[in-house]
């Protein structure tokens, strides 16, 4: 799920760590979810919370998107079996990886055009 911190639009990530991440020129505590209609405060802070509801906004708007890349942490994880059913029932790819790589994938990505969505658990 997400909470009220929002931005209007996907931007290109500027720095991640210290729990947090930078873009657009701001700064923002805690985890993020990118979707095309913008930068969302995650309610996630650690791999072992997420269920497939914590998708439930990029599920409601997944023909917007091709896949999500999503940053697990310090480490990759790989998501459960219920997790990845609700992604095949959604019609989305699915990317697993670090925190670290997943945010700098999602910027090569997103200077391409490709209509990606993001989510990513904060590291420090």
């Amino acid at each position: 799920m997400t909470h009220d911190a929002y931005y209007p639009e996907p931007l290109e990530l500027e720095a991640y760590g210290n729990g947090g991440f930078r873009f657009g020129e701001m700064s923002h505590k805690g985890s993020l979810l990118i979707l095309q209609s913008g930068i969302h405060g995650w309610d996630v802070s650690d791999f072992e919370e997420v269920r497939p509801i914590n998708f439930q906004a990029l599920f409601d708007d997944a023909s917007s998107h091709e896949f999500l890349i999503f940053g697990t942490g310090e480490t990759q994880r790989f998501p459960s079996r219920d997790l990845k059913e609700a992604f095949i029932e959604a019609g989305l790819g699915l990317e697993v990886m670090d925190t670290g790589a997943a945010a700098r994938t999602y910027n090569v990505l997103i200077s391409e055009g490709r209509k990606v969505a993001a989510a990513l658990i904060a590291v420090d």
